[in-house]
């Protein structure tokens, strides 16, 4: 067992480096990830503890808290006809297609409806399991959508910026820390966490510390810290737990299904091209901030390619942030819903 570890955490930073090389924003999940499925294929027993897993989801929680900003919700409020248009465009394509996947019994009950949902990877995949999906697929279609989404709108965006591109960033894993903000964020985790695990609340552990931070922080009652080593340490948790339960059977059924999938996901970001250019046709918006506003999922990559770009970046993270509450809103009830019309339990 103890090679196995070594092993694990080998190629976990060994595939850390080589995606991060990349700029590919989720390397700190997908580097774990992939390498706890190369253990698991390889016939590797490594299970991880379920409380370190559930602390995990609660940082994840706080992370997406700390960009749900006041800022964000009144753009959101001050042009909200175009964004209900827009938002509700994309999710009606994307569960349109997660439809069409499930109908074909491409995979199993509701994880196409969850794998196309265009929110936050890591949480789709989280509130996904709670709902009765299969968490290993719908990993596999959400982070095969970011890696799709972060290259078309990194070439979308070369074609529209003429000067010199920013530099991404180089991570400072141990930044002079607030320790008050990190006290009261790893107390936020904690309760959270353990108060949604008590309570049986589908998805909890990620939801509770998210909804409760939102609140907290936007009202100044408190800071959510989160240092670069923390966030590292629950991506790769989460990666780990994710990975680890892939077998070869399933990862047999993920290559059978592969040629549809990246089809359904070429077919959405069409789509939501189609979407912006339509949002510069009627709103006179810029075409890159229009392409970026409807990039279906990646947030965090629409972000830093964002910030590097000469668009309205306000107007592009106020469109992501919405879409991502909404789909957080309405994934559990739509997801039942389709399971109902096609015939598939969860």
């Amino acid at each position: 067992m103890g090679l196995q570890w070594a092993i694990l955490l080998g190629l976990s930073v060994l595939f850390f480096l080589l995606l991060h090389a990349t700029h590919l924003p989720a390397a700190l999940l997908l580097g774990p990830m992939a390498a706890a499925i190369a253990v698991a294929a390889g016939g590797g027993s490594i299970r991880l503890p379920m409380r370190p897993f559930i602390l995990a989801q609660g940082v994840i929680g706080c992370l997406i808290a700390l960009s749900i900003r006041p800022a964000a919700l009144a753009e959101m409020l001050h042009d909200w006809p175009l964004f209900l248009v827009v938002i509700g465009s994309v999710l009606l394509a994307s569960n349109a297609l997660g439809w069409l996947l499930t109908r074909w019994q491409v995979l199993p009950g509701t994880t196409a409806i969850w794998g196309s949902s265009p929110g936050a990877a890591s949480a789709m995949t989280l509130m996904a399991e709670a709902f009765g999906a299969d968490i290993r697929l719908v990993a596999f279609m959400q982070y095969l959508r970011v890696v799709f989404v972060a290259i078309v709108a990194s070439a979308v965006s070369s074609i529209w910026v003429t000067g010199p591109v920013a530099p991404v960033p180089e991570i400072v894993w141990f930044p002079a820390i607030p320790w008050l903000g990190l006290a009261q964020t790893l107390i936020l985790i904690g309760l959270g966490s353990s108060l949604a695990v008590r309570l049986r609340i589908p998805a909890g552990p990620l939801l509770v510390p998210l909804v409760v931070g939102v609140v907290l922080q936007n009202t100044g009652m408190m800071e959510i810290v989160l240092p670069p080593w923390l966030l590292a340490a629950s991506y790769a948790l989460v990666g780990w737990n994710i990975g680890s339960r892939f077998t070869r059977p399933i990862l047999v059924h993920a290559a059978r299904a592969l040629p549809r999938v990246v089809a359904s996901i070429v077919t959405l970001i069409a789509i939501c091209g189609g979407i912006a250019a339509m949002l510069v046709w009627v709103a006179d918006v810029d075409p890159l901030t229009a392409y970026l506003a409807t990039s279906p999922g990646g947030a965090d990559s629409v972000a830093i390619i964002a910030a590097s770009s000469d668009v309205d970046v306000a107007f592009v993270m106020a469109m992501q942030t919405s879409r991502f509450i909404i789909v957080l809103l309405t994934g559990p009830a739509i997801a039942r819903f389709i399971a109902k019309r096609t015939g598939h339990g969860s």
